[in-house]
């Protein structure tokens, strides 16, 4: 029976993440990504002619591919739980209940359903609202049955405009699940939705339902700006889904650099 390592050294890898540069796409309410070398080649030279350059970046937790912890959303002044959130928040330590540095690593399986794939389009419309119904064929269409903890990736094949942030953002008008879609993934006890947008919902709504009723509500994690493409391309719709979040204290989100194992 081959171990662990045999079993990874065979497996097609394919890399959920999008590629992070200045100028990059960002949610308008959240900070853009910065990024300068502080020391270049050449400036500090050793007594064999060696050198080393250094940089330094900023970034919101919530730009580029990242995961969404449950403290993100409140709704009535309540986290996840029940819990209060004006008592479990400052400015200096974040958020003291349900925060990012408490997501363990993720090894679970996921499924991507290919609702782009679906509807024959490279990407949806923008005003393109993801039902129930969708998710039901997309099922169905890539044979799988959604079980409890899974990982579930829904492709809208937005991923395409990610090099092109106005595009991309597209004044965060985009694509999404409708709160029925939303019910569907909380009744079948996911561990995390995603997809390759901004916004794992349709927007523009300003009471963000989706995202109440998976974070406040159900207690599952959200995960934004995936890369599905080449996924979808090779029509993997089953794999094992591989992240792990930072451990920033007090943090309502995280980048990660999510993978997609199968056989080979």
């Amino acid at each position: 029976m081959p171990n662990l390592t045999e079993i990874l050294a065979g497996a097609r890898v394919f890399d959920l993440a999008q590629p992070y540069f200045v100028g990059m796409p960002h949610h308008p309410s959240h900070p853009p990504f910065l990024f300068s070398l502080v020391k270049q080649h050449g400036e500090y030279v050793g007594p064999i002619g060696n050198s080393s350059a250094s940089d330094a970046l900023a970034l919101g937790t919530h730009v580029g591919t990242h995961i969404d912890a449950l403290c993100h959303f409140s709704c009535g002044g309540k986290l996840y739980g029940g819990d209060e959130a004006a008592a479990a928040q400052s400015y200096g330590g974040g958020l003291l209940r349900h925060s990012v540095d408490g997501v363990a690593p993720i090894l679970r399986r996921g499924v991507l359903l290919d609702i782009a794939g679906l509807e024959g389009a490279d990407a949806l419309r923008e005003d393109f609202e993801i039902s129930a119904a969708h998710l039901d064929r997309a099922a169905e269409a890539a044979g799988v049955a959604i079980a409890p903890g899974d990982v579930v990736l829904l492709r809208t094949g937005w991923a395409r405009y990610f090099a092109d942030p106005a595009r991309f953002i597209n004044r965060v008008c985009g694509p999404g699940p409708a709160l029925d879609g939303a019910k569907w993934l909380s009744a079948r006890q996911v561990f995390a939705a995603g997809s390759d947008t901004v916004a794992f919902e349709k927007v523009p709504d300003a009471a963000m339902p989706v995202h109440v009723h998976l974070l406040v509500e159900s207690g599952i994690h959200i995960v934004e700006c995936l890369n599905l493409e080449a996924l979808a391309a090779a029509r993997v719709f089953s794999f094992a889904f591989i992240a792990a979040p930072l451990k920033i204290q007090g943090a309502t989100g995280s980048p990660i650099r999510p993978l997609a194992l199968v056989e080979s």
